[in-house]
């Protein structure tokens, strides 16, 4: 495992991002709409390997964080008039894609989401029963991307996506702001911790959840991003001191394999977190078996926050905070 400290804590990258907004921490928001969602409920923080365990597998019945994300979206846009006709189109490597089917569904949309050939097919089967539309194009997230921003101008449909980009922000801020409701129950289910490990691919889980714990907790826990060794588009955003392309083969923590961070999520994270982590294959495979073996069964994406975790010398002492973001 890699880990470099953030120059930047406290103040953020000094250049590229002055109109790009911060995170929000309005956790109150998403809160409301889920207050009349009947199939919500509040997941449960596990004590299990010496960690907090925040445990998202079952949110809302569709298996990970990301229920929270694209749905309360919908959700929010659905209030302001019926929904009918409109098609909302992403690019996913299945959870978020999941979030955006299941928003639609509910609320009278269509949903079209484009896979890229690395996803699995289990991810197209699953949207599939839930009405979706998939399209494989490409053979990374970023190939998938362009291809649903094409069919998003072609046909007039709206953009749903989880990342952030020059002159797209509002959608993803709010997206965003749906993990709140994840994050502001960590806060009520525990004391602060010494220390937070987050798993990031575009970083939007990362940073929602860093600018809320920054904000309840305080400047005392050291947040730790963490990001597949074979994608490290936050931690060389880092190094370099602005934000950049990362390179590298296709990783199997499939969810996290993004080479370009959110811009929302970059700026937040390069405020609030302390240090930027990269774990390698191995590594992360590692800790499966020790998640299996305490009924925590999860994947490589959902569990890089705890590999890393558990790879780190900390204090004996140490209250740790990890979010075990989806299932097997």
């Amino acid at each position: 495992m890699q880990v470099i400290a953030n120059p930047f804590r406290g103040s953020g990258l000094p250049v590229g991002l002055d109109a790009v907004p911060a995170p929000s921490i309005d956790a109150a928001a998403p809160r409301a709409l889920l207050a009349d969602c009947p199939v919500h409920k509040v997941t449960p923080l596990t004590s299990a390997l010496g960690l907090y365990i925040k445990d998202e597998r079952g949110r809302m019945g569709l298996g990970s964080f990301k229920a929270l994300g694209a749905a309360y979206v919908i959700a929010h846009e659905a209030q302001q008039g019926s929904l009918e006709g409109r098609t909302y189109v992403t690019a996913s490597a299945g959870n978020h894609g999941m979030s955006v089917a299941a928003g639609a569904k509910v609320f009278g949309a269509k949903a079209v989401i484009y896979l890229a050939e690395t996803v699995p097919a289990g991810f197209a089967d699953r949207l599939r029963e839930k009405g979706a539309e998939v399209v494989v194009e490409g053979s990374d997230y970023e190939a998938s991307m362009a291809g649903a921003q094409a069919a998003a101008e072609a046909n007039g449909w709206t953009l749903l996506s989880d990342s952030s980009w020059d002159g797209y922000f509002d959608l993803p801020h709010r997206l965003m702001e749906g993990y709140l409701a994840m994050a502001a129950e960590c806060t009520e289910q525990m004391e602060a911790p010494s220390h937070i490990f987050l798993q990031a691919g575009v970083g939007g889980l990362a940073g929602a959840c860093a600018a809320l714990f920054r904000d309840v907790w305080g400047d005392g826990p050291k947040i730790t991003v963490v990001e597949p060794e074979f994608a490290p588009a936050l931690f060389d955003s880092i190094e370099v001191g602005a934000f950049t392309t990362a390179t590298g083969p296709v990783s199997d923590m499939g969810r996290l394999d993004c080479k370009e961070a959110s811009l929302i999520a970059l700026k937040g994270l390069s405020r609030d977190t302390d240090a930027f982590a990269l774990i390698t294959e191995e590594e992360a495979q590692d800790v499966l078996p020790k998640l299996e073996a305490v009924d925590l069964a999860s994947s490589t994406s959902g569990a890089a926050g705890i590999a890393a975790a558990l790879l780190t010398d900390l204090p004996s002492d140490a209250r740790v905070l990890c979010i075990l973001s989806e299932g097997a």
